[in-house]
């Protein structure tokens, strides 16, 4: 204990100040915040929610979330697609500063997966089918979405409705990502494409071609068709 408040005292006083707040948010969470969610794993911190549906967030060991996120659980327009909303956080899973994520299913976020300030996660979309009403008066649609363990999603990206994503997936900032996306790879760009990816063979990460294969390589083939494989990525956009 007395090694502990040295080490503690020897920090610079802006992190003494955050350990402080750190302790304090954790005790706020414990005994607050684990009232109303649906589940709360032992050594996780939430700062100050800008607005959240705890009833439907469930939240692993050692989360930590940033002050001003938002977490929103939407039953009012699924009835009819048979789904409950539900968020689940998964162990060690941070999230920086105002990060949004919307869930009219089941949302995971998968174990270790970063998320730097301004992430948007959803599994809905507005309907703007009928050019006489309002986009905002229109019903929403779902689709199922996921994000793997251990994935970083760069400041300001936009997970949308739709999109799964591997393990240990690497998305850069401002990305707009729908689709499905294996495990290990890098993307970038709006929309969202695959540049990198890594190699089992000689354990290194890879620059790819469009179709997913790797550069300098030919290209992925099916023996059916001589045209390239384009499964590797399956956008819906």
């Amino acid at each position: 204990m007395i090694d502990r408040l040295k080490r503690f005292w020897h920090l610079p006083p802006t992190r003494r100040w955050q350990r402080l707040k750190f302790a304090w948010a954790a005790l706020v969470t414990r005994c607050w915040y684990g009232l109303s969610l649906r589940a709360l794993g032992r050594g996780s911190i939430i700062q100050s929610p800008l607005f959240w549906t705890p009833e439907y967030i469930e939240v692993g060991n050692d989360v930590l979330v940033w002050p001003g996120c938002r977490f929103e659980g939407i039953d009012l327009d699924t009835a009819s697609a048979g789904t409950a909303p539900r968020i689940v956080l998964g162990d060690n899973v941070v999230m920086q500063q105002y990060c949004h994520i919307t869930a009219a299913g089941q949302l995971s976020i998968g174990a270790g997966t970063l998320m730097s300030f301004n992430v948007s996660i959803q599994d809905t979309d507005h309907r703007y089918d009928d050019i006489a009403c309002s986009v905002t008066h229109q019903p929403l649609t779902y689709a199922q979405t996921t994000i793997g363990e251990n994935c970083f999603i760069g400041a300001r990206a936009s997970i949308q409705a739709g999109t799964h994503l591997g393990r240990h997936c690497i998305v850069g900032t401002n990305a707009v990502v729908r689709g499905t996306f294996p495990d290990y790879c890098v993307l970038v760009g709006a929309p969202a494409r695959v540049i990198k990816r890594y190699d089992p063979v000689s354990g290194t990460w890879r620059r790819t071609a469009p179709d997913g294969s790797f550069c300098g390589e030919p290209p992925l083939m099916d023996t059916a068709s001589p045209k390239p494989l384009r499964t590797f990525v399956e956008t819906k956009q």
